[in-house]
């Protein structure tokens, strides 16, 4: 008891030095680069509350505050980030934080038949405001414009865009997915979810954005929901664990994220990382790891309407207990 006592006051002192900051951006940027100035410095442990504004640049009081395409909030210095670690960050709240959505009502052009959309389709684009209604948790959208003239889903939110600084000094528009995360758009990534993304660049330099009230597989529109989100995360840091795709956690999966300007090459990205992560940190072989992929994986395509398309690879949690 004594021994236990000592411990717990010796651990006191380190866990007293994880703090909660409330940021609030004064810049959003449009490009996810090393080379953006720090909005916050953060340490491993910290917890962030903040807000994005949506994906054309407008935040929760109608105001423009940024430049449509996506504009992140951020950068965040993670303390003692360096290449080749990776960056843990836990998902813990995300809240529409106005009462309106907007989206397009056409299919993108990379999601149907080229025959259909030239021939048959309609040709006019028109977006539609949605209303969003935090105390029944759902968004709707009425309008004499569509047929049946509502539609009411449940909310939903998640974040289009997580992501580090990528590699090589790149800058890359806040349009695009890769290997750093960024416009993956994934419906899957709402509170909850645990987000592993690499490092390249000291200090990780995380950015988030783009807010979506809710959004289907494939963001088939070329959009979702658009809003603008109220977001709390915490980070954390795994020391000298390379990883090559962004990788998902929840209660009831393991994923990765593929990205590609190919849907195929997405696919192999994302399931080759997945059975690198089994062989890695749950007991498997390469064959073992086969085997188990080639009768319980899963698949979810992600985005086919960003310049580069992202594939998920999932793995039920269930069927690793008894190799770890």
């Amino acid at each position: 008891m004594q021994l236990l006592f000592a411990l717990l006051v010796l651990a006191l002192p380190f866990a007293a030095l994880a703090e909660t900051y409330r940021f609030d951006p004064k810049e959003f940027h449009n490009t996810f680069s090393f080379a953006h100035k720090p909005g916050l410095r953060i340490k491993p442990g910290d917890t962030v509350i903040t807000y994005t504004i949506d994906a054309g640049g407008v935040d929760s009081a109608g105001v423009r505050r940024g430049q449509g395409g996506n504009p992140q909030s951020g950068p965040f210095y993670i303390e003692g980030a360096e290449p080749g670690d990776t960056l843990v960050v836990q998902l813990i709240r995300l809240e529409p934080n106005r009462a309106t959505g907007y989206s397009s009502s056409l299919l993108a052009p990379y999601t149907a038949d080229p025959a259909y959309l030239r021939f048959e389709g309609l040709r006019e684009q028109k977006q539609f405001t949605w209303q969003i209604d935090k105390q029944r948790g759902v968004a709707y959208a009425a309008s004499q414009d569509f047929k049946p003239g509502r539609i009411e889903l449940p909310l939903k939110p998640m974040l289009g865009c997580i992501g580090t600084a990528p590699d090589r000094k790149a800058a890359v528009p806040t349009s695009y997915p890769d290997n750093f995360g960024g416009n993956m758009d994934y419906n899957g990534m709402g509170a909850g979810a645990k987000v592993m993304l690499p490092v390249f660049e000291p200090g990780a330099l995380l950015f988030l954005g783009d807010g979506h009230a809710r959004q289907g597989d494939g963001e088939v529109l070329g959009n979702a929901i658009e809003t603008s989100l109220d977001v709390e995360f915490s980070v954390d840091l795994i020391k000298g664990k390379k990883i090559n795709w962004p990788r998902l956690e929840n209660p009831d999966y393991i994923m990765v994220l593929g990205s590609s300007r190919t849907l195929l090459e997405a696919l192999q990205h994302a399931t080759t990382e997945l059975q690198r992560w089994l062989m890695a940190d749950y007991g498997f072989d390469e064959r073992g790891a086969a085997l188990l992929m080639g009768q319980a994986m899963e698949y979810e395509v992600a985005n086919v309407v960003d310049p580069g398309f992202t594939v998920v690879a999932k793995m039920r949690k269930g069927y690793l207990a008894p190799a770890r």
